[in-house]
């Protein structure tokens, strides 16, 4: 007959235990820190790819080796972090260098040549109305061809683009000669442009078919010979701003992407003389802020109205326009724009913004350097024509004396020095790949250290954090210890002659059979601790 037996077992918690065993590591930690932590620096610096780490950080007490490892890597670490200062400061301060080249062509595009007369106003082509209207602007006294003064006139309002292209000298009329590359040209071959001169012309302005040339040197470029026609030059009554003392035109070499700006960028050519330009095509490329001030265009983008392209002299031609249409309610003839063109005695007012411009330092545009610009450098010689033998001809041609030859008839001739094109460019001297380059061979040799490196002190700090917060955590959650109690049922077979103490005493203690704690096996078997066990 089976005997059943109510035992009572009391346990201890082995979370508990297991709880208590962490705290006490962790209270060891704590009051023990710096054993613990050096004996995990230890096994980092064992294994970091950071030299001289493995021979500071070792088990055992600091010694003489080691404290000379450590001041050798300071010193290392010190080196290379005022390097990386260094290296660091210079790349803010955006540094540049300028790479000058040559390249050599088989055939380049020649440039837009724009001539002006110097004078501006025909004297035959004026009429009374335009000497009354002009009167401020050239200084000649008002009046009708019977001498009637001012005070008696009364003419219509004056039309300024009329006067000015009507009046303008006439290209046709100055042109004698024209040859470009071997082949004659004419007239046709040039566009009107309005400048402060007045009526101009440039030769090759179509950007879209541009003329090109398949060598360089003397007559292989525009050759032209023109008569200035100094009889129409207007007579001299009193100086004002449009009053002229030279004689000759004006020229400016420039590309097709830019209008002209001829009374600052153009040079002068004297009557009497035949004037060599060797120039050669320089081709520029500055970099935008912070290495520099340059001014970068976007395809498609209309950065100024009215032009394609961004340029300085359409910049300071739209700056112009804008000051002179805020303060005078118009614009001058050659300047860009749908305003109303001023009327000649409202040019007083527009003459005088333009010269508060050029004299007042805050009223003068701000027109940055594009990133591309095409620029053409110049040599000017020159000798005298015509001689003896060639003005008796040149009179009997176009039927003038020799005098009137020698003092209006000039010869200019435009070529490129050579097929070849020199190339400027701004290049960034210190860039972030030579900063980083600089800094890895810094690293690598004061420290022997690399990118990597660095990630495995990063993943160490973060390792080591991350255990200091979980010990900090967990202790702040452990529950108060509680020893359990348990009753089991302890079933023994009738058949054995075996009492409780008896089992009890031929098991060692923590090693009763599964079959002695059926309620309880699946728990504690493994896990629990007996701490009592009484029948």
């Amino acid at each position: 007959m089976p005997i059943e037996i109510v035992c009572k077992i009391k346990f201890a918690d082995e979370d508990g235990n297991q709880k208590e065993k962490e705290e006490g590591e962790s209270e060891s930690l704590i009051g023990d820190e710096v054993p613990a932590a050096g004996r995990d620096l230890a096994t980092f610096a064992s294994t970091s790819t950071l030299h001289g780490l493995r021979h500071i950080f070792q088990t055992g007490r600091l010694g003489i080796k080691q404290s000379l490892w450590a001041l050798a890597f300071l010193a290392s670490l010190l080196f290379f972090l005022s390097q990386v200062v260094k290296c660091a400061l210079y790349y803010l301060e955006h540094p540049h260098v300028t790479a000058v080249d040559e390249e050599v062509m088989g055939e380049m595009i020649f440039p837009a040549i724009t001539i002006c007369n110097i004078n501006r106003f025909r004297h035959s082509a004026l009429t009374d109305p335009d000497i009354y209207h002009l009167a401020n602007l050239t200084g000649l006294p008002p009046k009708d061809r019977e001498g009637h003064r001012d005070s008696d006139l009364m003419y219509d309002d004056p039309d300024m683009l009329d006067i000015v292209n009507r009046t303008g000298h006439q290209l046709a009329e100055m042109l004698k000669s024209c040859n470009f590359s071997g082949d004659s040209c004419s007239a046709h071959n040039f566009s009107v442009v309005f400048t402060r001169y007045g009526k101009c012309y440039t030769f090759n302005a179509d950007k879209k078919h541009p003329k090109v040339t398949r060598q360089g040197g003397m007559g292989n470029g525009l050759e032209i010979m023109l008569d200035i026609q100094q009889e129409e030059y207007l007579p001299i009554w009193r100086e004002t701003n449009e009053t002229s003392f030279e004689a000759g035109i004006r020229v400016q070499i420039h590309s097709q992407d830019e209008p002209p700006y001829i009374h600052q960028m153009g040079f002068g050519v004297s009557p009497g003389f035949q004037t060599f330009v060797s120039c050669q095509e320089q081709r520029m490329t500055y970099l935008p802020q912070p290495w520099g001030n340059c001014r970068s265009s976007i395809p498609g983008e209309e950065l100024l109205p009215g032009y394609s392209t961004y340029s300085i002299s359409a910049c300071r031609l739209q700056c112009e326009k804008e000051a002179v249409a805020r303060k005078c309610a118009c614009r001058m003839v050659h300047m860009p724009g749908n305003e109303t063109v001023c009327s000649p005695a409202m040019y007083m007012c527009a003459d005088q913004i333009l010269d508060s411009m050029v004299e007042d330092t805050s009223e003068k545009c701000s027109c940055p350097t594009p990133c591309n610009l095409t620029r053409y450098s110049k040599e000017i010689s020159m000798v005298r024509i015509p001689n003896k033998g060639s003005a008796r001809y040149l009179a009997r041609k176009y039927n003038k004396n020799e005098t009137y030859i020698r003092e209006n008839f000039l010869v200019l001739d435009i070529f490129f020095e050579a097929l070849n094109y020199e190339t400027i460019e701004q290049k960034k001297a210190y860039d972030l790949p030579s900063l980083l380059g600089d800094i890895g061979g810094q690293m690598g040799l004061f420290i022997g250290a690399s990118f990597l490196t660095i990630l495995e002190i990063l993943d160490y700090v973060y390792e080591v954090i991350r255990d200091k917060v979980k010990k900090v955590a967990s202790r702040k959650q452990s529950p108060a210890k509680k020893p359990s109690e348990n009753i089991a049922t302890l079933v023994m077979d009738d058949n054995k002659d075996q009492s409780p103490c008896e089992t009890h005493g031929r098991h060692p203690e923590g090693a009763y059979a599964t079959t002695m704690l059926p309620n309880h096996h699946r728990h504690y078997t493994h896990h629990g601790v007996f701490e009592d066990f009484a029948c």
